[in-house]
């Protein structure tokens, strides 16, 4: 072993065996570990080095262990019954090959669940890859900040069952919820539990990040104010596609002028355009160029075939020109934008709008509230 020797000198495992003090032993375990894991070895140079390694892993001095385990904390070089070793040892030496070691086998991992208890099992957690059968066995085992940290892990494969049992066990947990809401990938079925048992800080994460079906969304908004419908509208159009879901609000007897209006108010175009398509019976294409048509005729007519109340006209006939004349691109303040200048050509184009009407154009422009409620009388 001329090569290891060469790197290995005598001094060094000399002092690996007999250094005086633990600090010695602990700079020579740490210089001998760097050298095993960068240098090219033989079948016979490995198993020489194993060897090493094992008198290191037996030393009395936790300060040798630790320094062996931080520097072979991510070695493939480290063997396997050396590894499980130190995975046994106090938790200062254990932790960092729990925590990275990539010569643990599923086995392994599983054993160190079973008997290493909560620290370990949160280090298991944590790695930077876990099978589904190591995340199912953490779900069914850890304790909360456990289940919360393999949740969490976006590297760790979790099946739908193994969420399902994450979500039945701490389903009153913030942690876990909020670990399970902001994994980057959710099945259908678990994002339409959990829209259910999270707070509305939450309901709106899922709602932007995670796909819904158009009736799972419109089952939240059934029975609730209009304008909650239309905050969640507000979401979920970057998530369901709006053909369905004005579908579903109209099925169901919610998909109101009113709620046009307020659509309209807030800048949500293709939601309004989709509505009176919906409400009209016209193809969406056809229903686009008669909203968006220049001239006095086509918006009138499409809302009249729409069933819509011809009081509302002139604040859709604003809303639309508003959405015109402004650059709306989804920018900062374009929204609250759009609404100052909707309400303005309102002003300005309007005074036949009832007070009730008029209220669906305040929401969120409140410091126009009173040149509304002047305007409308």
């Amino acid at each position: 072993m001329a090569t290891t020797r060469a790197a290995l000198t005598d001094h060094d495992i000399r002092m690996l065996v007999k250094g005086a003090t633990p600090d010695e032993r602990a700079l020579a375990a740490h210089k001998l570990c760097r050298t095993i894991d960068r240098a090219e070895m033989d079948d016979a140079q490995r198993a020489l080095a194993a060897d090493i390694l094992r008198v290191m892993a037996a030393d009395a001095a936790e300060l040798v262990r630790r320094a062996m385990a931080v520097t072979l904390r991510n070695s493939p070089t480290l063997p396997s019954d050396v590894a499980n070793r130190l995975a046994r040892d106090v938790e200062s030496v254990a932790l960092p090959v729990i925590s990275f070691s990539p010569v643990f086998s599923d086995h392994d991992l599983a054993e160190i669940i079973r008997l290493g208890g909560p620290v370990r099992q949160l280090a298991v957690a944590k790695r930077p890859k876990l099978s589904s059968r190591i995340g199912a066995l953490l779900v069914e085992q850890g304790d909360e900040a456990v289940v919360a940290a393999v949740c969490a892990n976006d590297n760790a494969r979790l099946t739908d069952l193994a969420l399902q049992k994450a979500l039945d066990r701490f389903a009153k947990s913030e942690q876990v919820l909020t670990a399970v809401a902001y994994r980057s990938v959710l099945p259908l079925s678990v994002t339409e539990r959990l829209i259910d048992m999270v707070g509305d800080q939450l309901r709106d994460h899922i709602l932007t990040h995670h796909a819904l079906s158009a009736e799972r969304v419109l089952e939240l908004i059934v029975g609730a104010k209009e304008r909650a419908t239309l905050d969640l509208v507000d979401q979920a159009g970057r998530t369901a596609d709006a053909r369905s879901f004005v579908a579903h609000l109209n099925s169901v007897e919610r998909l109101t002028p009113s709620l046009l209006l307020r659509a309209l108010a807030h800048g949500h175009m293709t939601f309004f355009e989709w509505g009176v398509a919906e409400l009209a019976g016209v193809p969406h294409h056809r229903t686009w160029l008669m909203i968006h048509d220049a001239g006095p005729l086509g918006l009138k007519a499409i809302c009249e075939r729409a069933g819509l109340p011809p009081r509302l006209f002139p604040a859709l006939r604003a809303g639309v020109d508003a959405f015109h004349d402004l650059e709306y691109d989804g920018g900062p303040g374009d929204r609250e934008r759009f609404q100052e200048h909707m309400i303005q050509r309102f002003l300005t184009s309007s005074t036949t709008v009832s007070r009730e009407d008029a209220d669906y154009l305040l929401d969120r422009v409140d410091r126009l509230a009173d040149q509304v409620q002047a305007a409308v009388g």
